[in-house]
């Protein structure tokens, strides 16, 4: 939508004239210390500040709507600043709340630029698509429900969808090339500054969907890219009790930060009070979960990877294993992958095994990882893919780590492979 007015408005919202200036909300950093601060702290400072009271822990706001000034000589349009907490000053939660305030002020801190909270991660993909409204987009493989998105803007506007790996002469300036790293569900990675580089070229914008490597692990602002996205339900949340889609501005377009504020207001697209709230709950310990599932899922890509080996007791049932750090470019310190992720591989690999039946009953045969879809838990999941992919390999188990003991995820595996190897 067009933030001038473009578009008809609904009578119970104000004309785009008057609506709001919503970016004022959205606070770089809420106190000024926390610049320079470790990625640690700043998960738990970065919202300093921002609330007038003194509690320690964020309240759980559920208010749809605030009450003005009492003085009608301080009454403005779209201005309900409290002069006690000119941070925390709110008219309605479609437009802004006191959460997702705070889950916003600490986005924008650990993740380099200013940053917007969405319903859920397609939400944030929607948003983007219509902020940006390009003729074409170049996307390679990935999450399948980003190209469902892609299928209804084409109906709507007559967006041409393009291989990423394709020559790519078609685009041109306003166009996007969006970069799934590390990709669902295999959990390698691309390289960033190729892809940028293709971008700057014709005036391209390069998107890169960074839920699979959450910060600590990588910046892709630092590659290139002019936004990056989330599915905040993943590690964000933490423990799969919450929805939430993240968009974050490289600083040098901040000022796309208020038409995308308008338009999430417009859609109605925010994200719910509760899940704001659970959302700066989870973000305190994202660098304690994030680090520890890394260097888990390495180690377990590493073993399951040498159990294909000709004397392993599970031989023949695995087919192969894909994880970054699999891919020839980890073993090189210099490389390209190496410099990209400097903080650990991503959480979540993928497990080929023999056949489709295999990968159809191994699941069942874990007692430690739940099947189920999704990723970025406290628990560690496996997916027979298939269920909801249905482009995906048959054969394909996505495995998402959570922070369980190590030892006890390798012999849950390997008891559950076994049991299929006893069975023929």
């Amino acid at each position: 939508m067009d933030p001038q007015g473009q578009v008809p408005v609904p009578v119970a919202v104000p004309s785009s004239d008057t609506l709001p200036d919503v970016s004022k909300i959205s606070v770089t950093d809420a106190k000024t210390h926390v610049k320079g601060l470790s990625l640690a702290s700043r998960t738990v400072h970065a919202d300093d500040g921002i609330s007038a009271h003194r509690a320690i822990a964020p309240a759980m706001h559920v208010s749809t709507t605030f009450r003005y000034n009492d003085d009608p000589d301080k009454l403005t349009a779209w201005d309900n600043t409290d002069p006690a907490a000119p941070l925390d000053s709110h008219v309605y939660s479609r437009d802004t709340h006191p959460n997702t305030t705070r889950m916003e002020a600490v986005l924008t801190s650990i993740l380099n630029g200013p940053s917007l909270t969405y319903s859920s991660g397609l939400s944030a993909f929607h948003a983007m698509l219509v902020h940006l409204n390009p003729k074409r987009i170049a996307i390679g493989d990935g999450y399948h429900g980003c190209h469902g998105v892609i299928k209804i803007m084409s109906r709507l506007t007559g967006l041409q969808q393009l291989e990423l790996d394709s020559d790519l002469s078609e685009l041109g300036p306003g166009d996007i090339i969006h970069v799934e790293t590390p990709l669902n569900p295999t959990g390698e990675a691309r390289n960033l500054e190729y892809y940028a580089e293709k971008a700057r070229k014709v005036g391209a914008y390069l998107t890169v969907d960074a839920t699979f490597a959450p910060p600590p692990l990588q910046d892709p602002f630092a590659f290139g890219a002019d936004i990056v996205m989330h599915s905040g339900t993943k590690y964000f949340g933490g423990h799969s009790d919450m929805l939430c889609g993240v968009l974050a501005i490289h600083p040098k377009h901040k000022e796309w930060l208020k038409p995308l504020s308008l338009d999430r207001m417009i859609i109605g697209s925010v994200m719910g009070s509760l899940e704001g709230w659970l959302g700066i709950r989870s973000l305190r310990t994202l660098e304690l979960r994030v680090l520890r599932q890394s260097a888990t899922a390495t180690a377990l890509v590493a073993w399951l990877n040498s159990l294909r080996s000709g004397d392993s007791p599970v031989s023949g049932l695995i087919a192969g294993v894909q994880h970054a750090s699999l891919q020839p470019e980890a073993a090189d310190e210099g490389s390209w992958l190496r410099r990209q992720m400097p903080g650990g591989w991503g959480p979540v690999f993928s497990l080929i095994m023999v056949d489709e039946d295999t990968a159809r009953r191994l699941p069942s045969r874990l007692r430690l990882f739940d099947h189920a879809t999704s990723l970025g838990g406290v628990e560690s999941l496996i997916e027979w893919r298939a269920m909801t992919d249905p482009k995906v390999n048959k054969a394909l188990l996505r495995v998402s780590v959570g922070v369980e003991g190590f030892e006890d995820l390798r012999d849950d595996l390997l008891q559950g492979i076994l049991s299929l190897k006893k069975e023929g």
